[in-house]
């Protein structure tokens, strides 16, 4: 409904009012109407209104009512929320570059990063995580994150120099320094079964080193003797998508793995590549929530892994599963004419960390939390 006072505008009926004239009465009475026509047509719009909310069903009405307090306080509660830091791989490679250390255990010396920052307020930002994780979701399941994450330093420090993890502890875990093959059995053999699938992107790839000395997205890491070449595809939790575009099988492979850790910054999947003369000094990884699995590519005589003081050999074609928060080291004592040895390496979830467990630690650990 449309509707329009009749005569002149009320500022200009008061201006009649006051303005002294033989038609004064005559204006003041056309005002006076036309103020009674506006105040029933306003009352005739709030009966209208009043009716049309009678008309409507009494239920529909509820629930609009409740979805629309709904969104007011999701709006409200996002709002409230902190904005989260982003940590992109090439400003952790760049922290690496300036200090002349890129490899997967020397410390990049960035404040950002979780993996190789040790300062005194990282067990409080560990237990500030899991209280927010606890909030959104449950406490259930979280007694041994709990229990590890507020006695984090006493774990670290007075744990046996066998086993020594950098970074987090995850207690009451069974401790070995190998797996047999039936730890993840699902993952191994998808793996094995594609091994020619991924050896096939790795020789493409090699080809590029015939052109210059480091192709695009490989990395060299600091080793006392020989050469140490990575190409990640997700490098600390993070995607790196150019190259991921240049091994879109042996990417697509990890979707179809069921305990690829891909949402934490313990999760790392890359080729591995070490040249003959090479030595990786011992060290310990950063935790013990992970098993790191190893898919040989191509594994030449004089090659040796050895992790918690027990020396094993890779094969073409078969995945080998060590905890790398035991101390380990790896060796290429092989001759020039044996070729580089190849994994390629992945990390599983320990099998005996929960599925609850699992999800507040991608939670707590998230890329850049």
């Amino acid at each position: 409904m449309v509707w329009a006072p009749l005569g002149p505008p009320r500022t200009d009926c008061l201006n009649l009012l006051h303005t002294p004239s033989k038609d004064s009465p005559n204006m003041s009475l056309e005002w006076l109407v036309a103020w009674s026509w506006s105040l029933d047509g306003l009352r005739d719009c709030i009966a209208t209104g009043i009716q049309s909310v009678r008309d409507c069903d009494t239920t529909a009405v509820i629930t609009v009512a409740c979805l629309l307090v709904l969104f007011v306080w999701y709006c409200y509660h996002v709002g409230r929320e902190q904005p989260r830091p982003y940590v992109s791989v090439n400003s952790l490679m760049q922290a690496g570059d300036a200090s002349g250390l890129q490899n997967g255990y020397v410390y990049c010396q960035s404040p950002e990063c979780l993996r190789c920052t040790h300062h005194e307020g990282l067990n409080q930002k560990l237990y500030h995580n899991l209280q927010e994780y606890a909030k959104r979701y449950s406490w259930s399941g979280m007694g041994r994150i709990h229990k590890g994450i507020r006695e984090q330093g006493r774990y670290l420090n007075s744990r046996p120099s066998i086993q020594k993890p950098e970074v987090f502890f995850l207690p009451d875990l069974p401790t070995t320094p190998y797996f047999s093959r039936d730890a993840q059995k699902h993952d191994v053999e998808v793996l094995e079964r594609n091994f020619q699938t991924i050896l096939c992107e790795f020789e493409t790839l090699y080809k590029a080193f015939s052109n210059c000395s480091l192709p695009q997205g490989w990395k060299m890491n600091s080793t006392p003797s020989g050469e140490w070449f990575t190409f990640y595809l997700v490098n600390q939790g993070v995607c790196v998508p150019r190259n991921c575009r240049k091994c879109p099988r042996t990417y697509r492979l990890l979707g179809s793995l069921r305990t690829c850790i891909g949402n934490n910054v313990f999760g790392n999947a890359c080729i591995s590549v070490l040249s003959p003369g090479t030595v990786i000094t011992e060290h310990y990884g950063p935790t013990n929530i992970r098993i790191r699995c190893h898919l040989g590519l191509k594994t030449p005589n004089g090659c040796e892994l050895v992790v918690g003081g027990e020396p094993q050999c890779w094969a073409e074609g078969r995945c080998l599963l060590f905890d790398d928060s035991f101390l380990h080291a790896a060796f290429h004592e092989g001759s020039a004419e044996d070729g580089p040895r190849v994994v390629f390496m992945v990390d599983l979830w320990h099998p005996n960390v929960a599925a609850a467990e699992r999800q507040a630690l991608d939670f707590i650990f998230a890329p850049g939390r």
